[in-house]
């Protein structure tokens, strides 16, 4: 299986064809998931508890072909708690969008 980027939609379009109910349910359950991390990663209760966001995030992006997504939560999830990786995130997530 090759990796190849694009955008959510079009990926979404590949996965399932000419359903585009399906798509259009997959690309909300992406982004409310996606969504919620982020606003996890927010208000973390520690270090651990924004790593682990993070690297979910970074799963969630991966899964749906999101590179500057998962990169930037790669990226958070290593160097930890900090508010201007929250705005690249937020950043990264609104281009998915």
């Amino acid at each position: 299986m090759s990796f190849q980027p694009g955008s959510l939609d079009h990926l979404l379009a590949e996965a399932v064809g000419g359903d585009s109910a399906i798509a259009a349910n997959l690309r909300a359950l992406f982004l409310a998931s996606a969504t919620a991390h982020v606003a996890a990663m927010s208000k973390p209760a520690g270090a651990g508890q924004w790593r682990d966001e993070a690297l979910r995030l970074q799963g969630l992006a991966a899964s749906f072909g999101m590179t500057a997504l998962m990169e930037a939560a790669s990226f958070a999830a290593c160097a930890g708690p900090d508010p201007r990786l929250l705005d690249a995130l937020a950043e990264a997530l609104v281009d998915c969008r």
